[in-house]
């Protein structure tokens, strides 16, 4: 008889009909993917069985069964995005907290994009390590032994830390500046910071038709509003560039980041940038078809040294008028 009969033969009517276990390989798939919606560039892990047993009691979409198999399955994501060449860290999810970040945001607690947004928040407020492939089970001992105790827990505002939220609103409009005065095209951004343990980078994607709102993926908008946020609210040196296609045609425009605030690059500091090695600083040719733009000016973050000053100055030549 040919193989193929026999194959049909196996499946005939005495055999049990397949059933998808729960912990097979489609369910861990499932399950990763699942994870990585919810990792914009941090993935903020539930470290403790106490904790994962009150977000399987409290939320119907954290679908993940069991602690150990949770923990495999976040170790399998960071090591993907580490393979990948994607720059990680990790923070400790606390339920306690998030639920109070959710009140806070006015946000539903429910939903993985929540879930996203808490990961994004860590990431800002600094509560994060660099995952650089140490074992899971190694680095929560260290992450829990060594996270702040604060009162309100790790998102909450901390005294004589300056405003982390208000970094982030004035990111959130930084970002709303740059897209609304780039007008209509795809626009690409590329935002970096300088950071203690290396550069931090975002990448956010547009898309702009006015007078609607720009579209961009919400969870890689909040990695950028964080890393933006971090070099306002720290004062770090860094920079956003973004090229734009419109019409057929390519440009690009840059600005450099420091003293908490953005800075409009010149055209000739734009060219530069771009036709400069960075290791050896010898000159590169120009990109062809690329148009090299002046940044344009962008209004003063609110919570940026002198931006009170200079309200009040706009206030006085109004009057003056």
């Amino acid at each position: 008889m040919a193989p193929t009969s026999k194959r049909r033969h196996r499946r005939g009517p005495h055999r049990e009909p397949s059933v998808r276990r729960p912990g097979g390989r489609r369910a861990a798939a499932s399950a990763r993917r699942s994870l990585r919606r919810e990792a914009p560039g941090t993935v903020a892990v539930v470290a403790d069985p106490a904790g994962f047993a009150a977000m399987r009691h409290r939320y119907t979409t954290f679908l993940f069964e069991d602690h150990p198999t949770y923990l495999r399955q976040v170790e399998k994501l960071l090591r993907s995005l580490t393979a990948r060449g994607v720059r990680t860290s990790v923070g400790l999810f606390d339920p306690d907290d998030y639920a109070r970040f959710c009140v806070r945001e006015h946000i539903d607690p429910d939903t993985s994009d929540s879930r996203a947004r808490y990961a994004a928040e860590l990431a800002a407020t600094g509560a994060t390590v660099r995952y650089r492939g140490r074992p899971l089970v190694r680095l929560l001992p260290l992450l829990l032994a060594g996270r702040p105790r604060y009162p309100g827990g790790p998102t909450a505002a901390r005294p004589g830390e300056g405003s982390t939220r208000g970094a982030l609103e004035d990111a959130g409009d930084t970002v709303a500046d740059l897209l609304g005065a780039a007008g209509p095209g795809t626009h690409h951004l590329v935002c970096s910071v300088t950071g203690t343990a290396g550069p931090l980078v975002a990448v956010l994607h547009a898309e702009a038709e006015p007078p609607a709102p720009p579209r961009t993926d919400p969870a890689r908008e909040l990695v950028f509003r964080a890393v933006l946020a971090a070099g306002l609210a720290a004062g770090r040196p860094g920079g956003v560039v973004m090229r734009t296609v419109r019409g057929g045609r390519e440009e690009v425009r840059g600005w450099s980041l420091a003293g908490g605030r953005l800075r409009p690059l010149t055209e000739a500091e734009v060219f530069s940038a771009y036709c400069t090695d960075v290791e050896t600083g010898e000159p590169v040719p120009p990109e062809p078809g690329l148009a090299y733009r002046a940044g344009f000016p962008l209004p003063r973050p609110s919570g940026s040294p002198g931006a009170a000053e200079g309200e009040e100055r706009g206030k006085r030549r109004g009057g003056e008028g």
